[in-house]
């Protein structure tokens, strides 16, 4: 098997509140390959959140490395971990996200803003990311104009317009009735498909159970690591 595309090497997280240390994460060590499903589980408080934020480098950590595509995320500058979130990953929120006075078009559009792209290339990448969901008939309504399904896969068109290497999806049916949880979940498998890398943040175990490979943690630490 090729090399990473997530390597971390005794990761840790540690936060200090009201003087008293909490250690979210402890010598994490964990490979994610290219095109893995991968689905992180654990109860609340077991370091799910923490693990995301650090492989979304959206937070550092206290201790440990971390590459992501053969690269060592501390040496990054704050420009380069900028531009590394906009284009290497895509995010897929529990609460979706989505600004309310934006129509679906303008909400997906967002991210390639930041990557400087002219408008007519942004609003063309947008409209083929919505229709890639199933959502062209819906382009040009607003968040509160749409079913929570139809909101989710706004989230997930606007992690996608950027063609990103890795999917982070952090309980994306959390907000959702079973039904459409599941229709989120078929388009999450096709992506899969299709290519994508996808790292599933989940309590549910019948969620989990789309991912080829579960991790479950327990305090900060790797419970068990199997393929599904």
């Amino acid at each position: 098997m090729s090399e990473g595309i997530i390597i971390t090497k005794d990761l840790q997280r540690t936060y200090y509140m009201g003087g008293e240390e909490i250690h979210a994460l402890r010598q994490f060590n964990i490979t994610i390959h290219k095109n893995e499903y991968v689905a992180i589980m654990g109860t609340s408080g077991s370091g799910k959140s923490t693990l995301m934020n650090l492989i979304g480098c959206l937070d550092s950590p206290t201790a440990g490395t971390y590459f992501l595509n053969g690269k060592k995320v501390s040496e990054m500058s704050n420009r380069e971990l900028a531009k590394t979130r906009n284009h290497e990953i895509g995010f897929i929120f529990q609460t979706f996200n989505l600004l309310p006075r934006m129509d679906a078009l303008h909400n997906v559009e967002l991210p390639l803003i930041y990557r400087g792209l002219n408008r007519k290339d942004r609003l063309s990448q947008a409209a083929n990311a919505l229709e890639q969901v199933g959502l062209q008939d819906r382009m040009t309504h607003r968040p509160n104009e749409m079913s929570g399904g139809q909101r989710q896969r706004v989230a997930i068109a606007r992690a996608l317009v950027t063609r990103p290497s890795i999917i982070l999806a952090d309980e994306p049916t959390g907000n959702l009735d079973s039904r459409t949880g599941n229709d989120i979940m078929k388009l999450l498998d096709e992506l899969h498909e299709s290519g994508h890398t996808i790292i599933l943040v989940t309590h549910e175990s019948d969620i989990a159970h789309h991912a080829n490979r579960t991790i479950q943690l327990v305090d900060g630490k790797i419970k068990s690591d199997y393929i599904n």
